[in-house]
């Protein structure tokens, strides 16, 4: 599946947006039982990891909207058909009141941004992310947009392995662990 280098970008951070939220039956093997934007430094923090262009002095209220469009984002990740999603984004990009322009800035090639001049972070999260995850459903690809398979972990990943087959949000981690407790649970037995 090709990506251009934009949407692969906005896809990093609307997930990135979503494993923000605390998890919603307490804490889980992550530990993420706290709200990754608790305040409005970790909003500045999300903003600059990411580089956001055009975002200005941000407030509670810009918390509270980036907050709103992250819990709508999280639908489109937990929606059950592309239909539904395409709604949810539908909805999304249209509140954000798009406006698609090209631009090359920061050192990087022509590519769109859909965010208004002057827009509110809230609106530019919701307007570039949300036309990369539209891009997507555009491709059929609404079965890529995932949560982590492993207990108690639930994080979205957005699935661009070749065969579609990326079941946990970092291999690493919950694959990893959930292969160990596999390996020990077979020793344990084959011991016992």
């Amino acid at each position: 599946m090709l990506i251009p280098h934009d949407t692969r970008i906005a896809l990093d951070v609307v997930v990135d947006l979503v494993n923000t939220a605390p998890e919603r039956d307490g804490p889980g093997v992550d530990d993420r039982g706290d709200d990754g934007l608790g305040d409005v430094a970790a909003l500045y923090a999300f903003v600059q990891k990411y580089n956001i262009s055009d975002v200005g002095d941000l407030g509670e209220h810009d918390l509270n909207a980036v907050r709103e469009v992250r819990d709508r984002f999280e639908n489109v990740f937990a929606a059950p058909d592309a239909r539904t999603a395409a709604d949810l984004i539908n909805r999304l990009v249209a509140s954000a009141g798009t406006t698609p322009r090209l631009t090359d800035h920061d050192g990087y090639d022509w590519h769109v941004h859909y965010f208004a001049p002057g827009a509110s972070v809230a609106e530019h999260l919701a307007a570039d992310c949300g036309m990369a995850l539209a891009f997507m459903i555009v491709a059929g690809e609404q079965e890529r947009l995932r949560r982590c398979e492993a207990p108690g972990c639930g994080r979205a990943f957005v699935d661009l392995s070749r065969n579609r087959s990326r079941r946990y949000c970092d291999s690493r981690t919950c694959g990893n662990r959930l292969h160990v407790a596999a390996y020990r649970a077979r020793r344990r037995e084959a011991a016992g």
